[in-house]
């Protein structure tokens, strides 16, 4: 009689742990379009999922980063999440492709990378989009070729935001 006691109450308390999350996602399906899913670049890690309301996810890919397909000033751009840069951080190749001009660039600032110091110039994004979200008038910097080989999606982007945060694997941003 113990012993079927125990079973009993063991299957309560799994059905306990996981009945509300299953009936979670459930509602959730039932309540809300599904999401969807940006498959414009074959070889992105992570795929984009679009969410109502101005909201995206970005799952983490490879290494555990967050990259996405962005849009800055309008043209596509592949970045990565940096919560540790203050600015989105840009190549010179990149800026010239985004309609930056060289003459444009002062190189006269000073920033520290992992890699120690490098001079960078100061510019403003007129527009820089993931998903549904759009941002104006962005602060990044541009660095020589050589210093930067990849975009990286800083906090100049980030705290135009009202939110941002992980969860379930996958980074929720929210305007």
């Amino acid at each position: 009689m113990l012993v079927r006691v125990l079973v009993f109450a063991g299957i309560i308390a799994v059905a306990a742990t996981q009945v509300p999350s299953l009936l979670n996602t459930q509602l959730a399906t039932e309540e809300s379009p599904a999401p969807a899913v940006d498959t414009s670049s074959p070889t992105q890690q992570a795929s984009l999922v679009s969410l109502p309301h101005g909201s995206v996810l970005l799952p983490a890919g490879v290494g555990g980063h967050y990259q996405g397909d962005f849009k800055i000033n309008g043209r596509p751009v592949q970045g990565m999440i940096d919560t540790g840069a203050t600015y989105v951080a840009i190549n010179e190749s990149t800026a010239r492709r985004l309609g930056i001009s060289g003459s444009d660039l002062d190189y006269r600032y000073t920033t520290q990378t992992a890699n120690g110091p490098s001079k960078v110039a100061l510019v403003k994004l007129d527009r820089l989009e993931i998903g549904t979200i759009r941002v104006r008038d962005v602060e990044a910097v541009v660095s020589k070729d050589g210093a930067l080989n990849t975009t990286l999606i800083g906090m100049s982007f980030l705290k135009k935001l009202n939110s941002y945060g992980v969860e379930n694997g996958s980074l929720r941003l929210t305007q």
